[in-house]
């Protein structure tokens, strides 16, 4: 099998018809049915195929299935960091989940970006830029991160929010597109 970097080289453009990378999508998509399919009363088969399905899995992480990937294989969640139900992680790039962050139902975070030339996408061009969520960041539900995004640490994301461009450390930012509302200080 190829390579994460042999598949889509960062930043570049690849073509998702690729047979690598559908070898892969395959790979990922049998290896989340198990993690989606482990019962909640078995923790540790639960904890094992999130291991086999994911890049990193940091202590004490929980993840609520049902998750879905690209890859699995470029996802990493930092330690005591909490995925509520249906978070959507499309791996073609890097996704990297800081420790303590906390994630509302239905979250997506979506490193591929396809081509605005009708053309180029008929025949199956692609590019994927990295996602970055920092230490302690709240995602609310049904938050939408876009391609090549980082969220600073500490940051609060209200319900919803599309995010498509980065957002700084200690902030709250809510709307489409995501927009910063205020700081936030200690106390809050």
């Amino acid at each position: 099998m190829a390579s994460d970097q042999q598949l889509v080289p960062a930043g570049e453009p690849y073509r998702a018809d690729n047979p690598a990378i559908a070898a892969d999508l395959i790979r990922a998509e049998c290896l989340s049915a198990r993690f989606n399919a482990t019962p909640a009363d078995d923790p540790r088969a639960r904890r094992a195929a999130l291991e086999a399905l994911l890049g990193e899995v940091g202590e004490d992480v929980e993840i609520r299935p049902p998750l879905y990937v690209d890859h699995g294989s470029r996802v990493s969640v930092g330690a005591h960091s909490f995925v509520n139900f249906g978070a959507v992680l499309l791996d073609m790039a890097p996704i990297t989940i800081g420790a303590y962050a906390q994630f509302g139902p239905r979250v997506q975070l979506l490193t591929p970006s396809h081509p605005i030339d009708p053309g180029r996408r008929r025949e199956s061009w692609q590019c994927a830029k990295p996602i970055t969520i920092g230490e302690n960041v709240w995602l609310g539900g049904g938050v939408i991160v876009c391609p090549g995004v980082t969220i600073g640490d500490n940051t609060v994301v209200g319900a919803g929010a599309v995010v498509t461009r980065p957002l700084p450390p200690n902030v709250v930012a809510v709307g489409n597109p995501a927009r910063v509302l205020r700081e936030i200080v200690p106390d809050d």
